[in-house]
This record gives C-alpha cells, sequence and structure tokens, in this order.
C-alpha cells in the first residue's frame, strides 16, 4: 500500500508539473511524459470506427512503437504498447499499417536486431491492443544494416533497402511494399560513390503470403532539378490522392510522403502504373530545415487520407534533458488533388470542436509600416483565421506571441516579392528555440486565406489549401500573447477576420 501511495504521488506530482508549463502544447499530440527521439508517427490505420496512430518510444527495453487511438482526431486515447523488442528483434523502428488480402491489420516494420529487416505483425482485436510478430520476421532480412545485397543468375550484385517499409498495398491479389534507401544510398552511393546509388528512391518487393518476398525494381527514379544527391528516401507512404478534402472516390494520381534526413519532409505527385511510379511534380513541406519529419497517413471510411509527422523539439539539448518531456506531432492535415494536378492540403475539420470564444474583425485597412494590435485578442493557444486582399504590400500578415515591450514576437505572413507564406521566428525567444525564417512558396492568384495556429510552442500556418509552414518557438515573457496586423512595402486590406481560443484537447 505505501508503494502504490508513493506512486500515486509522484504521478500527481508529474502531471502537475507537466500543466504548469508554459511551452507544452495542449491540443497538438505529444507524449504523455518522457523524452521521445525519434518520436516518428508510424503505423496509421482507421479501424472499426477509430482512427489508430502509433508512434516510436523509447523503453528500457528500447524502441517500442505507442499506440494512441481517436474517434474524432483530436481526443486520443492511450492504449498498451503495440509492439516491444523481443521473438527476434532488439528494437521497433518506422513502418506503416494497412489490412492485407484477407482484411487482417497488418503491421510492416524495421525491425532491429542481428541481423534485423522488414518485420511484419499482425492483429484481430477491435482495438487493435494485441499484436503478434510473424514466426518468419525478419520477413526481408538484411545482410548489412538496412540493406540486402544478393546475386541474381547472372552473377551481379544486387543491393535494395531493408528498411523503414511503407505499408503493404494489395493489387491483383498479391502483396507489395516499399523499403528505404538511406544506408544504399550511404554504403553505395557516398562510401562507394556509385552514381546509380545516389538521391533519393525506394524499392518495390511482392509477396502472396507476406513471409517470402521478392524484389523487383527501383520504384522511381529521382531528379536531380526536385532533390540532391545526398537525400535518401525514408518513412515513405504510398497511396491514390483523394479527389476533394471530403475524401470520396480516389483520383487518377498517387502521392509518395517520405523524407530525407538532411532535408526533411517531401512528396511527389505522379502516375502509378505497370508497378511503378513516375513523378510529376515534387513539394517540401519543410524547406530551412528538416524540423518537419517522418510523415504518416490513413485512408479513413469517408476516403478522406490524413497525414501527421512529428514537429523536432526546437529547444537547446540541454534544456531539452531538463524538461519531463519531448515529442510532438504537427496537427493533422487532410490531403487531395487539386484541379491543376497538384498537392492541396488543409488542417482537418474536426478541430473546429477545439474553438471558443469567438472574436470577429471587419474590414479595415492596413497602411504600409503600420501595425495594429488586436484588442481582446490575445494567448498562447489560439486559432486566426484572415481573408487579405494583399494590395501593393510586399509582407502583409499577422503577428502571434507579442511582448508588450517588443522583445520577443513571431510573424506569419505573405511574401509577395518571395511568393512565399513565412514564418519569422528570429524574434520568438529572448533565450532558446530556432531563430530562423520559414517560408514555404505560395503563388496566389486569389485574396490571400491564412489559418494561423498557435499552441504554446507551435506555430502552424496554412495558406489557401497550397502550403502549410511550422516553426517551434519558445518565448520568455508571460505577457509575449499579444496578437497584431501588418502591411509593409505597400496597403493592404482585412475584408474579415476570426480569431477563437482553443481548448485544450490532452488531459494534461
Amino acid at each position: 500500500m505505501g508503494q502504490m501511495t508513493n506512486n500515486v504521488a509522484a504521478a500527481r506530482a508529474l502531471r502537475d508539473e507537466l500543466l504548469a508549463d508554459n511551452h507544452r502544447p495542449a491540443y497538438h499530440i505529444i507524449t504523455p511524459e518522457g523524452h521521445c527521439a525519434p518520436f516518428d508517427p508510424n503505423a496509421a490505420l482507421f479501424w472499426k470506427g477509430r482512427y489508430h496512430l502509433m508512434y516510436i518510444l523509447q523503453t528500457d527495453a528500447g524502441h517500442c512503437f505507442a499506440h494512441i487511438s481517436s474517434t474524432d482526431l483530436v481526443h486520443w486515447r492511450h492504449h498498451p504498447l503495440a509492439l516491444q523488442p523481443g521473438d527476434g528483434d532488439t528494437g521497433i523502428f518506422s513502418g506503416g499499417a494497412a489490412l492485407n488480402r484477407d482484411g487482417v491489420p497488418t503491421i510492416t516494420y524495421w525491425g532491429l536486431g542481428e541481423p534485423g529487416g522488414i518485420c511484419i505483425a499482425t492483429s484481430t482485436d477491435d482495438l487493435l491492443e494485441t499484436w503478434t510478430k510473424s514466426a518468419a520476421n525478419p520477413v526481408i532480412r538484411e545482410t548489412q544494416h538496412g540493406l540486402r545485397a544478393t546475386r541474381d543468375d547472372d552473377g551481379d550484385e544486387v543491393v535494395y533497402g531493408a528498411a523503414d517499409p511503407s505499408a503493404i498495398w494489395v493489387e491483383d491479389g498479391r502483396h507489395y511494399v516499399l523499403t528505404g534507401n538511406l544506408l544504399v544510398l550511404r554504403e553505395y552511393g557516398q562510401t562507394r560513390d556509385l552514381v546509380e546509388h545516389q538521391g533519393d528512391t525506394l524499392y518495390l518487393l511482392v509477396s502472396d503470403d507476406l513471409q517470402q518476398w521478392e524484389y523487383l525494381h527501383e520504384f522511381y527514379t529521382s531528379r536531380r532539378e526536385w532533390t540532391r544527391a545526398d537525400e535518401d528516401d525514408m518513412c515513405p507512404d504510398f497511396f491514390a490522392l483523394p479527389s476533394s478534402p471530403e475524401g470520396g472516390p480516389p483520383s487518377d494520381r498517387h502521392l509518395l510522403l517520405f523524407i530525407s534526413h538532411n532535408l526533411g519532409c517531401q512528396y511527389y505527385v505522379g502516375n502509378y502504373a505497370d508497378l511503378r511510379f513516375t513523378p510529376e511534380t515534387h513539394g517540401r513541406m519543410t524547406w530551412v530545415d528538416n524540423a518537419f519529419f517522418a510523415p504518416e497517413s490513413l485512408l479513413d471510411d469517408r476516403g478522406r487520407r490524413i497525414m501527421w509527422s512529428w514537429i523536432f523539439d526546437g529547444r537547446g539539448s540541454d534544456v531539452r534533458d531538463a524538461s519531463p518531456w519531448s515529442g510532438t506531432m504537427s496537427l493533422p492535415r487532410v490531403l487531395w488533388l487539386g484541379d491543376d494536378g497538384t498537392l492541396r492540403l488543409r488542417p482537418a475539420p474536426e478541430l473546429n470542436v477545439l474553438r471558443h470564444r469567438q472574436r470577429d474583425l471587419g474590414e479595415m485597412d492596413l497602411r504600409d509600416g503600420a501595425e495594429w494590435t488586436w484588442e481582446g485578442v490575445s494567448g498562447t493557444c489560439l486559432e486566426l483565421e484572415l481573408e487579405i486582399d494583399p494590395g501593393t504590400a510586399s509582407q502583409v500578415g499577422i503577428t502571434v506571441c507579442a511582448a508588450d515591450d517588443g522583445t520577443e514576437f513571431t510573424e506569419v505572413f505573405y511574401d509577395a516579392d518571395a511568393k512565399a507564406l513565412a514564418i519569422d521566428a528570429r524574434h520568438s525567444s529572448l533565450s532558446d528555440g530556432p531563430r530562423n525564417v520559414e517560408s514555404g512558396p505560395l503563388q496566389l492568384g486569389e485574396y490571400l486565406h491564412l489559418r494561423v495556429f498557435v499552441d504554446r510552442s507551435v506555430v502552424e500556418a496554412f495558406a489557401n489549401d497550397r502550403v502549410g509552414v511550422m516553426r517551434r518557438i519558445y518565448p520568455d515573457g508571460v505577457d509575449a500573447t499579444g496578437v497584431r496586423l501588418f502591411a509593409r512595402g505597400g496597403d493592404a486590406r482585412v475584408l474579415a477576420a476570426r480569431a477563437w481560443d482553443m481548448a485544450p484537447a490532452n488531459p494534461y
């Protein structure tokens, strides 16, 4: 009884400490406690009315898959760990989830070990709380860390990845999977300087029984005008893009989401035919660094494609190590194909349930060089929505988390000269966090529709269903809560603006 009392007291003390942390996000998915690095979202699956999401968690046993689920994409239940080291592996690394040809939920993951490689686990229970690893694991066995090298019938070496598998998909009754190329790039493309193994690609394998896998070929060819020779393709997620944000039938184009370890989350939109993918356009979801990382998505019962990514902790290592938590995911993004054949994205509409205390602002002019304080709107858990005619302004946008004395502030704005949506975090904190400007390309042919989500140490901004930009901020001042509108280099006009406080979604 004494030990239980001590445990309860310790749990309450930790909860109080977490609740008092002004930088711990309130409505993004976060680790309930402890440090998670990596914190990759993995094995997302819609199953029997619930959204399921795994993420990498470290315990004394090693890397595991933690498991959360939700019915509304906002409030999440924590389940027992889904996968832990053992039964042939010493750690659980990135992978995906899908239904196999028999309709059974199936996780593919990179099992660490000697040897390691691609592993399989299945579940049949309603809550996906019990997973059984295949006795054949690793079903794609590495010959060197993260890769497999064999010989073909002519005696020539054939090498492909044995790391970071995609979710399986079923085509003509057969199972297919993609594996990542980081370790092939490092060994063959960089150490051995073989040009044919440089840059990003994936490897396609096929199986009839999920145990015996046959390597087919490289899945696509990368192009240097889009990606660099030192970029890899890991955490791949491949699927047909929906034709609308509401879901419905798929379009005729596929999306390949992935990361390069040095430059973060990116994607190709292209054509899939004859077991090969041909990229037609390329885009990124992080530009100045790799802090938006390891994308993962699922298809829900409406046909919507919803994704998350790991948002890096931007605090210094000493501050992070002293903190009782580290691990944050992005807001859920809905993805679909635009009429022009490019990717469209927006925050999941389920987030609207968190809105309260709406404040509306009518039309108003923003004069060049002026900064207008939005009275009655302040805080560190906000959603802001603005419709703006940029007019002649070279920059127009909104300042958040602004201190009264001007020492700390974060700017979110449209840059007409650069044709970009930007977050300027150079003055976000007097002490900690990245101090840079992140911006994603945005070509406006209409008014600016801007949505900004502030969640304590996270700012995510979205514009015109075309781009999403993220920065971590760690303001020190308790008064760093102000909201202001501005225009520079010309005049602009606010056509409409709304602000909401956002209710916490995390239990503490």
